[in-house]
């Protein structure tokens, strides 16, 4: 059949207050024009000339121009087309959503074979078995010619929402919230890092310790803390024991490597280590761990060092080449500000190779 269109407003005799119920009527070429010079001449007996009757299934039917049936099929659009009325036409009203087409066709089945009801009890073959139904009358292309293919081209499929099970991001959460339950102590370091580029001076915050362990805590408080640990423990007893010893491992490494130890710190562990009389192979043992910890800084800090240099020195580059004289005045200042880091940094270097001479004295 061929494109012809025709638009019908579908009265409905049981649903007298449902003023229209609208639908695209497509005819082949011939009884296109037919009905549309019928309802371009006025004529009242438009309904002896043209008459539709849907089968039970809602999806096929008869449609008759002039007696003559034409086998019929309600089809889904691809989305939904308004349509509108008008009197004088300039001013257009919407009367209604259109979402079906009725398709007639000259050699199609008058009356398609009715589909053999296979009772099932499965619910989900049922379900299947209705989508496959209703897959059948889904129209791929719009009401006009550009729009031919349109489904596949321009809409894509409706995304299903699907929750997606990773038990490895649980185990990695529950691991994480282990290992926070089991720290002795919590540090939190900061860092304020200026927007403008060049004035990127490293402030330090304080080195805050939360210590849990500790007696000064009230006895209240550390009741609930080990309360509260014992239901982690009991929540996260599930994570093998093994995987946990290698994070904490590892979580002490970057402990090391990311957390400079204020020299309070290690002075107090120093006191502590040198305090213990069991012998003085454990001593050894301990000054050893600290001198390892006291060069691990002294590395961070050699590193942190060249890179203030290499700034400094970029700074002095572009003052050179700045003829500005405000624009001069201010980079000087960062300058300056460069400098200082530097001689701090290199006190700190020297204070704490001084702890580390020391250590190897004793």
């Amino acid at each position: 059949g061929g494109a012809g269109g025709g638009g019908m407003s579908k009265g409905k005799d049981d649903a007298p207050h449902e003023l229209e119920s609208q639908f695209v009527l497509r005819l082949p070429p011939e009884y296109a024009s037919t009905v549309r010079r019928a309802v371009q001449s006025g004529n009242v007996n438009l309904k002896d000339r043209l008459t539709i009757e849907l089968h039970a299934d809602g999806r096929h039917g008869i449609v008759r121009v002039d007696r003559v049936p034409l086998a019929a099929k309600l089809v889904d659009l691809p989305c939904i087309i308004e349509s509108l009325k008008t009197i004088d036409k300039k001013t257009f009203y919407k009367t209604a959503d259109i979402c079906q087409m009725l398709v007639c066709t000259v050699d199609g089945d008058l009356y398609p074979p009715l589909e053999e009801q296979t009772v099932t009890t499965d619910p989900k073959a049922n379900k299947k078995k209705d989508k496959d139904r209703e897959k059948k009358f889904i129209w791929n292309h719009g009401i006009t010619l550009p729009l031919k293919n349109v489904r596949k081209r321009r809409f894509r499929k409706t995304a299903k929402k699907k929750y997606i099970e990773s038990p490895d991001v649980e185990k990695e959460v529950k691991r994480l919230l282990s290992t926070d339950a089991e720290a002795v102590s919590v540090r939190i370091l900061w860092e304020v890092i200026a927007e403008d580029e060049t004035k990127e001076v490293d402030n330090h915050g304080s080195l805050t310790s939360l210590d849990i362990s500790s007696p000064g805590m009230s006895g209240h408080k550390q009741g609930h803390g080990s309360s509260e640990h014992d239901e982690l423990r009991e929540i996260f007893n599930d994570i093998s024991s093994s995987s946990e010893d290698e994070d904490e491992r590892d979580h002490h490494d970057d402990e090391d490597l990311n957390i400079m130890d204020t020299e309070e710190d290690l002075d107090r562990q120093l006191q502590d280590k040198l305090n213990e009389s069991d012998g003085q192979q454990q001593e050894n043992e301990g000054s050893n761990q600290i001198a390892m910890g006291i060069q691990k800084q002294i590395d961070n800090l050699k590193s942190k060092l060249q890179e203030t240099q290499d700034r400094r020195k970029r700074q002095e580059d572009l003052i050179m080449k700045v003829e500005n004289l405000a624009l001069k005045t201010r980079l000087q200042a960062v300058l300056d500000e460069f400098k200082q880091q530097e001689e701090r940094e290199k006190q700190q270097m020297a204070s704490l190779q001084e702890q580390l001479e020391s250590l190897m004295e004793k």
